[in-house]
C-alpha cells in the first residue's frame, strides 16, 4: 500500500466535510469512551450516521484535521492486509506530527472487508484514541474473541433502512398533522413506504424505474460481494435462486429441506448443509432476519422452522417483481421491521403456531409483553374470525392479555372476544407510535 495514496484519501475526505445530508431520528453517541460499532445492511445509511457525527463535531468547533475517515470499499484500500492497517496511522501522523492523537476522531467505514481488522482497532482503542467509529455490513463483524478482549467496550448501534417516520421526513410529509388533508398524506405516504421500502437513496429517487434499478444493484452487490466473495461461495445461480425462494416464502415458516428438494428436482446440485449455511450467511449480511416459533422449550425453539423476513420490501419487489397478492405479506414485513427496530436488548420476537397462528409474540425479559396479528383488512368474516381466534389461542398459551391487530387502514378501535379486549390500529398510526 502506498502511504502517499493514504494521505491523499485522508485529506480528500477531510475536505468534503461538512456533508449535506438528512439526519436520522437517532444520532450516534459522541465522547462515550467506547468503540461505536454501526452494523447494518448495505446502503441503509450507516455512513450517513457517521457523517452526521462529523458535521456536529465541526459545528461545535472541532477542526477538520482531527477527523480521520477511511472508507474500505475503496478499490485500492480493500486489498489491504491487516499488517498494512498501521500505515493509516503512520500516514496521519506524518500529515499532523504535532497532533494529540487522543483528540482525533476516527471513522472506519466498511472495515469488515479487511481480514483481522479487529486487532488493529483494539490496539488503537487501548493506546491511541477512545473516539473510534466502525461500520460494517455483517452482523458478525465483531468476533467472539474481540468481544471477550474488549470486555464490553464496543457500543453497538445497529442501523436499518428508514423507519416510516424517517421516510415521511425524507419525503417532506408532516407526521404531526391532525387535519383530514394531513391524514390523507400520511396514508398515501404509508402506501408508498410499504411498497418502496426505506433505503435512503431509493426514497430520495423520484423515478420508479430508477428506484428499481438501484435496488437490483443492491441485491447483486449483496449476492456477489457480501456472500460469494466474502464467504468464498460458488454455485452462484443456485444461490440466487435459493435467496429468491426465501423471499417468495415471506411470512410463512420456511423449510430448507423442502427448498433443497425443489432444487434437486430441477437437476441442480447442492447439499442441504450448504443451504443451511447460505441462510445463516444471508442473515449475517442483514438480507433476512430470522424469527423462530414460540415455545417454552428451548430445544423446540431451536428445532422449529423459522420465518425469514426481508430487510426491505422494495428490495424484495425489485428481485421478485410485485405480486398481486403481496400487500398483506409486505404489511407483515413492515410491522416486523418496526418491532425489530424498537426491540431492547432483552426483547425476543417469535411467531406462534398451534391450532391457529399468531404473527408475533414479543417477549420482554421473561414476560410476554404483546401479541400481534397483522392483516390487510378485516371486512371478510372468515379472515376476521381466523385472526381473532389465533390471538385468543396465543393469549391462552402465553398468558399475555396485551392483544393487538394491525391492519392497512381499519376504522375499528377495539374488539371484545371471550372477555378479552383486542385493540385494532391502522399500520401508519402504529408505526408513528400514535
Amino acid at each position: 500500500m502506498d502511504k502517499l495514496y493514504l494521505k491523499t484519501q485522508i485529506a480528500m475526505r477531510q475536505s468534503e466535510f461538512p456533508t449535506d445530508l438528512i439526519k436520522r431520528s437517532n444520532p450516534l453517541p459522541v465522547n462515550v469512551g467506547k468503540i461505536v460499532t454501526i452494523p447494518g445492511v448495505r446502503r441503509c445509511g450507516k455512513s450517513s450516521r457517521m457523517e452526521a457525527v462529523v458535521n456536529d463535531l465541526l459545528a461545535s468547533g472541532v477542526g477538520r484535521e482531527r477527523i480521520l475517515w477511511v472508507g474500505f470499499d475503496d478499490e485500492r484500500l480493500v486489498r489491504m492486509t491487516s499488517d498494512e492497517l498501521d500505515m493509516i496511522i503512520e500516514a496521519y501522523r506524518e500529515m499532523y506530527p504535532d497532533m494529540d492523537m487522543a483528540s482525533v476522531y476516527m471513522f472506519f467505514d466498511e472495515i469488515q472487508l479487511i481480514e483481522n481488522w479487529e486487532y488493529f482497532v483494539m490496539r488503537l482503542y487501548k493506546h491511541t484514541s477512545k473516539n473510534i467509529y466502525i461500520s460494517g455490513s455483517n452482523a458478525t463483524m465483531l468476533s467472539t474473541e474481540l468481544k471477550s478482549a474488549l470486555r464490553g467496550w464496543p457500543l453497538e448501534e445497529e442501523t436499518l433502512p428508514l423507519s416510516f417516520r424517517e421516510f415521511c421526513h425524507f419525503r417532506g410529509v408532516s407526521t404531526d398533522g391532525v387535519l383530514e388533508g394531513d391524514l390523507a398524506k400520511l396514508r398515501n405516504a404509508f402506501a408508498a413506504y410499504n411498497n418502496e421500502g426505506g433505503f435512503p437513496e431509493v426514497v430520495l429517487t423520484e423515478n420508479p424505474l430508477h428506484r428499481a434499478k438501484i435496488l437490483q444493484t443492491y441485491f447483486d452487490t449483496m449476492l456477489l460481494k457480501d456472500l460469494v466473495e466474502h464467504y468464498n461461495l460458488s454455485n452462484i445461480e443456485v444461490l440466487r435462486y435459493f435467496l429468491k425462494r426465501i423471499m417468495s416464502n415471506l411470512t410463512k415458516p420456511t423449510s430448507i429441506l423442502a427448498i433443497h428438494g425443489d432444487i434437486k428436482s430441477r437437476g441442480l446440485k447442492v447439499s442441504k448443509d450448504n443451504l443451511y449455511e447460505w441462510a445463516a450467511y444471508a442473515c449475517d449480511i442483514f438480507m433476512f432476519l430470522r424469527v423462530p416459533s414460540f415455545s417454552r422449550s428451548l430445544q423446540k425453539i431451536e428445532s422449529s422452522r423459522p420465518k425469514y423476513y426481508c430487510i426491505d420490501n422494495g428490495l424484495r419487489d425489485a428481485v421478485l417483481l410485485p405480486q398481486s397478492n403481496d400487500d398483506g405479506k409486505k404489511l407483515e414485513n413492515t410491522v416486523f421491521l418496526e418491532l425489530y427496530r424498537r426491540r431492547t436488548p432483552v426483547d425476543r420476537i417469535f411467531y406462534y403456531q398451534g391450532k391457529g397462528e399468531c404473527d408475533f409474540v414479543v417477549q420482554r425479559g421473561v414476560e410476554i409483553g404483546c401479541l400481534i396479528q397483522v392483516t390487510w383488512e378485516m371486512s371478510d368474516e372468515e379472515t376476521r374470525r381466523r385472526e381473532i381466534a389465533g390471538l385468543i389461542e396465543a393469549s391462552e398459551v402465553t398468558g399475555c392479555q396485551n392483544l393487538l391487530i394491525i391492519t392497512n387502514d381499519s376504522s375499528e378501535e377495539s374488539i371484545t372476544e371471550g372477555g378479552q379486549m383486542i385493540h385494532v390500529v391502522p399500520a401508519w398510526r402504529w408505526l408513528l407510535g400514535k
